[in-house]
């Protein structure tokens, strides 16, 4: 499913256009994301959660050449599904 894909299920379920709907999701997860850099943390109850974990600089071997490479620390975006979505996948 597309993010389109997704805004036209969410017009079909709320009646609204799907203009509208479009926006509604672009706006949605504009907010997750700007939240996401501030550092804080996004829980949707039911669904799951949304949050920046810091990964620490470690050495990696390039597959190709078998060279040790430096990888940099870095802040990476991570979901975890909540218990009823899990249940639901099931």
């Amino acid at each position: 499913m597309t993010k389109t894909d997704l805004a036209a299920a969410v017009a079909a379920k709320t009646g609204l256009k799907k203009k509208d709907a479009e926006l509604a999701v672009k706006a949605t997860f504009a907010a997750i994301e700007e939240a996401l850099v501030n550092g804080e943390k996004v829980s949707v109850v039911g669904f799951g959660s949304f949050e920046a974990k810091h990964r620490d600089a470690r050495k990696a071997l390039n597959p190709r050449t078998k060279e040790v490479v430096e990888v940099k620390e870095t802040r990476v975006p991570k979901f975890t599904a909540g218990k009823a979505l899990k249940d639901a996948v099931k």
